[in-house]
């Protein structure tokens, strides 16, 4: 999972309105549920024994170690109230995302105005057809780089650019990326 993905999770985390489960054996039964009750493919989904999940699940162990508790939380959070994130997308990609990126941006234009890649931060508000792109993308299995471009686009017509009302001929780099977080309200 790349820095953009990862960046759409966190903000459709901040969309659910209940909380998913705290205690592990609640976490696990949740994602016994999600699998039809297989603890087999829950167990292959966190990289532990069949035996371990239903240990998890009867409560007989309840403190799994650091990097198994860690991918149990994250495996809840990605799969928690997905009708309530399939909706908060649908009104981004209607309304638009706010995209906060401290990246590398640099610049082609015409001959002799050229800059060199810097550190940047930008905070902008993408248009829906952005978002769209982005979620679509996103949800077809797209490489990272893809995901880096529709953002790169979005920032360069609506922030570079401002809309087409200047800098014409402009194409933006956006690489190094060091942060992005995105909003979808």
């Amino acid at each position: 999972m790349g820095k953009i993905d990862e960046g759409l999770e966190r903000a459709a985390q901040h969309v659910v309105t209940r909380q998913p489960p705290k205690s592990t054996a609640a976490r696990v039964r949740f994602l016994v549920q999600q699998y039809d009750g297989s603890t087999r493919a829950v167990a292959r989904l966190l990289g532990v024994s069949q035996r371990s999940v239903e240990r998890y699940l009867t409560g007989e162990r309840k403190r799994p170690p650091r990097p198994i508790a860690e991918r149990i939380e994250a495996e809840v959070r990605r799969r928690w109230q997905p009708r309530v994130r399939k909706r908060a997308e649908k009104r981004a990609a209607e309304t638009g995302i706010t995209v906060e990126a401290r990246a590398q941006f640099g610049f082609a234009s015409a001959v002799g105005s050229t800059d060199d890649p810097r550190l940047r931060l930008v905070t902008q508000r993408l248009p829906g057809e952005y978002a769209a792109r982005l979620f679509e993308a996103r949800s077809t299995g797209a490489a990272e780089r893809d995901l880096e471009g529709i953002v790169a686009e979005g920032l360069q017509e609506v922030y570079f650019k401002d809309g087409g009302r200047r800098a014409d001929g402009l194409v933006v780099e956006f690489t190094g990326i060091d942060y992005v977080e995105f909003d979808f309200g």
